[in-house]
């Protein structure tokens, strides 16, 4: 008889988790608030509750300014933009990432330039990153992924020695903290996305916090169709449509409220977990770095040993711990291999100008390429909002399937 849900067998967790985005009557009052008002635009930029929600998330992660603006994926454009960078330029970052991150330099016109992850945290390699500056080279994008930060130490401390802009993707990151120092305030600009599975959503938007008032000012008047945003200087860029309304924003001002409980909730209950689930065989943790001083955390993730569960890969495992009620998801695949990741199709002059560099064939990342095609398993955020014993069921559920892998392989992997 089968054991595993995916066989037929009876689920670890048949009520399953807490659903997300969370919401109440205090969301619904606030968006009819909105609605009531008649404003519902982001024009003039910022409205009233798109400049509270900047202003005070800007503060919560340790900048002085915030622009919010339609989603995680502009927001680094505009941040590359309001620097100058763009035809000629090179941004570095890492080979593990969602396609917004390379796709946000092309947007801008520059080249994105690789590097491959540490083992430990899945993060950009910063050996690599100081191998890669060249005279080309404007910024570094580091990128905060799962569970992790990148390794802001070393990367602040590379981008001065070299001139270099920092634009931190914290799309996984609001609220984190680096030696008491908030996920994107150590650059030029912090960028956070706000899509619906995000730790603070409205559904869509995005954030860039900085602490320099002059490229606040050029992000604004990027978003806002290159309006100037000092009435002295009219100063004017080429920009576009990228406002948030006012019904996101106020979205976005519920969530805030909730985020400092949920943060604490779930860095709780992650470190109960990793007491249990390093115990699971073939089942490798990747602790917080310990210069982590506030865990706020997108998914968390583990990385699997295929031999362990019968040759089965990342996919097959998440798979199965879906059936069994734990929600769980294979991670990104690396640029060299990433479907998403498609730049000949942009026929943007960068991708036609470096259609080698470019080239996912021409690439390789060995530590990427063993993670993300084969290893890693990222376990859903509300898994860690269900108390002691939605921790206990998802490492139960872990060594379920490592126990009955046998039963994967013949499901077909």
């Amino acid at each position: 008889m089968a054991e595993l849900a995916l066989r037929g067998g009876a689920p670890v967790r048949p009520q399953g988790y807490p659903a997300w985005p969370v919401h109440d009557e205090r969301d619904v009052e606030a968006v009819a608030e909105v609605v009531r008002s008649g404003h519902w635009g982001g024009f003039p930029e910022p409205g009233p509750l798109a400049a509270e929600f900047a202003g005070r998330f800007a503060a919560y992660q340790g900048s002085r300014h915030g622009v919010v603006m339609v989603n995680g994926t502009v927001t680094m454009e505009v941040a590359l933009k309001a620097l100058v960078i763009g035809w000629g330029d090179e941004v570095i970052v890492p080979a593990l990432t969602f396609a917004a991150t390379p796709y946000a330099a092309m947007a801008a016109g520059a080249l994105p330039v690789f590097c491959d992850v540490l083992p430990d945290t899945l993060t950009i390699d910063p050996d690599q990153v100081e191998a890669a500056v060249t005279s080309r080279t404007r910024a570094i994008m580091p990128v905060h992924l799962g569970h992790q930060m990148a390794d802001m130490d070393r990367l602040t401390e590379i981008a001065r020695r070299h001139g270099l802009a920092l634009v931190e993707d914290c799309a996984h990151a609001h609220g984190q903290r680096w030696r008491d120092r908030g996920a994107g305030s150590f650059g030029a600009f912090g960028s956070f996305s706000h899509q619906s599975t995000k730790l603070l959503t409205a559904g869509e938007g995005g954030s860039l916090i900085t602490n320099d008032e002059g490229l606040a000012r050029r992000a604004h008047s990027l978003i806002d169709c290159g309006r100037a945003k000092d009435p002295e200087e009219k100063e004017f860029t080429f920009g576009a449509n990228y406002r948030l309304g006012e019904l996101h924003a106020a979205l976005l001002l519920c969530a805030l409220e909730r985020l400092p409980g949920q943060q604490a909730q779930r860095a709780e209950a992650g470190r109960h977990f990793e007491q249990l689930a390093g115990q699971v065989p073939g089942i490798r943790l990747l602790p917080p770095d310990p210069r982590i001083t506030r865990w706020s955390f997108y998914r968390y993730i583990v990385l699997i040993d295929p031999e362990a569960f019968a040759g089965a890969g990342n996919r097959r495992v998440c798979q199965a711990l879906e059936a069994e009620g734990v929600g769980a998801w294979e991670g990104y695949e690396p640029m060299s291999r990433y479907d998403l990741f498609q730049p000949a199709l942009s026929r943007l002059p960068v991708a036609v100008e470096h259609a080698t560099r470019l080239d996912p064939a021409r690439m390789s990342f060995p530590v990427a390429e063993d993670a993300g095609l084969r290893r890693t398993v990222y376990l859903d955020e509300n898994v860690f909002r269900a108390g002691r014993r939605g921790v206990e069921d998802a490492v139960e559920a872990l060594a379920k399937v490592q126990r009955h892998a046998d039963e994967l392989v013949e499901a077909g992997t």
